[in-house]
């Protein structure tokens, strides 16, 4: 029987901005409790644009090689109500056991291409890259919903 607790979290998704802070990911991520961000952020001005949406959290990527972007952690682990969120930015590097360390979502970036895939209970999504079109990747954005212990990932392709 699933659980109603009548607090619905939204949690949204970025990665892969590459110094690109579209306005449509701007707007898809008003209302958000917390934003996460993936990594390869490419300017510190996107974290500030973000923050002034909603509390933020953010993992370093391949390419934030400079400044306070270097600085960011590798990795980070979140309590999001009843769920927890572990973030890194290439799913490759995952040097983790996520059911043991009780991890219910992994989010990653890198690979610009959009996931949501379920292994061992556990729940993986990449909201695939919001920066510059890669080849003939889409753009996008994502979003958990967060109800109790009950998650429900959703991938959003903005226009590019």
């Amino acid at each position: 029987m699933r659980e109603v607790t009548g607090t619905m979290l939204r949690v949204g998704l970025i990665s892969d901005t590459h110094g690109l802070l579209r306005p449509a990911a701007v707007d898809f991520l008003r209302g958000c409790q917390r934003i996460v961000h993936a990594g390869d952020i490419g300017d510190p001005v996107i974290l500030e644009a973000l923050m002034a949406i909603a509390p933020l959290t953010v993992v370093r990527g391949n390419n934030d090689r400079d400044g306070a972007l270097a600085r960011l952690p590798e990795t980070a682990t979140l309590e999001v109500g009843r769920v927890r969120l572990y973030v890194l930015h290439d799913l490759k590097e995952l040097a983790i056991d996520p059911p043991a360390e009780g991890i219910h979502v992994v989010v990653s970036g890198h690979s610009h291409k959009p996931l949501v895939e379920e292994r061992a209970g556990v729940l993986y999504v990449n909201p695939g890259s919001a920066g510059r079109r890669r080849f003939k990747l889409p753009i996008g954005v994502g979003e958990l919903l967060i109800d109790g212990h009950e998650v429900t990932p959703r991938i959003v392709e903005l226009a590019g």
